[in-house]
């Protein structure tokens, strides 16, 4: 097992590609805290790991409240002791609101979700990680946050600035044992879709512009492979890192 002692927080892992980590690290035997806002899907994913014998606690967290991630991280270290991995994976969507038609309430709720919940969460694992001298950070970016046009311009540009948080706080505590990498899926089957209201039609019309180029759509629990590699030492000297994983979308 390659997280045998672990102990990770994974936040929106009620369902899609939060809930394949969560369910794959626990296989891989750490002990999961099932972070959600939707509190009745997070029960249900611990309920699935804990049947099969691993270890899971479920947390109703809401990522764009300081209060909330507090609680979380809070949570953990008394309920199981440490910390030792943070997955910064819950995200929202936009309604594909180019610039000229953004709205002051979409951008501050996608920077609130996307950027601030990881940025939060980061501030609050720090010094847990650095008096132990370790610690692995993992932020689920997008490939629409290394590229123009894979979504309206709010969700772009949090994920733009996910892929900067990354960088700049791998090498600040490069020297501490801590590692912060990202992964930039593709396309994934997952339910984010939910959280577009009212998409704009020209927004959307760039935006998926590009879709007749993509190879395929993935799984949620091909990304989690890619999340338990970074996850482990298999990983041990990747850092500052953006693992694409695209089917090779944007290798084209």
């Amino acid at each position: 097992m390659k997280l045998q002692g672990k102990v990770a927080v994974i936040t929106g892992a009620a369902s899609g590609i939060g809930k394949a980590i969560a369910v794959l690290f626990a296989a891989e035997g750490a002990s999961v805290v099932v972070s959600d806002i939707n509190f009745e899907g997070a029960k249900q994913t611990a309920a699935e790991i804990t049947a099969k014998g691993g270890f899971a606690m479920p947390e109703s967290t809401n990522v764009a409240r300081e209060e909330d991630i507090r609680n979380l991280i809070d949570t953990a270290v008394k309920t199981y002791g440490t910390l030792d991995i943070l997955v910064n994976n819950a995200g929202i969507m936009d309604d594909f609101s180019p610039a000229g038609e953004v709205t002051d309430e979409v951008w501050d709720r996608l920077f609130a979700v996307n950027t601030g919940g990881p940025m939060r969460a980061i501030r609050k694992a720090l010094p847990i990680f650095l008096a132990k001298g370790s610690g692995v950070i993992i932020n689920v970016a997008s490939v629409g946050g290394l590229f123009g046009c894979r979504a309206g311009t709010a969700y772009t540009a949090s994920k733009h600035a996910v892929v900067g948080l990354t960088k700049a706080v791998g090498y600040q505590y490069a020297d501490k044992g801590i590692r912060c990498n990202a992964i930039a899926p593709g396309a994934v089957e997952t339910n984010i879709g939910a959280s577009i209201k009212n998409p704009s039609q020209f927004g959307s019309s760039r935006a998926l512009k590009g879709m007749n180029l993509n190879p395929r759509v993935g799984k949620p629990e091909e990304i989690a492979a890619a999340a338990l590699f970074l996850a482990s030492g298999d990983s041990s000297f990747v850092n500052g890192a953006v693992l694409v994983a695209d089917a090779g979308w944007t290798a084209y």
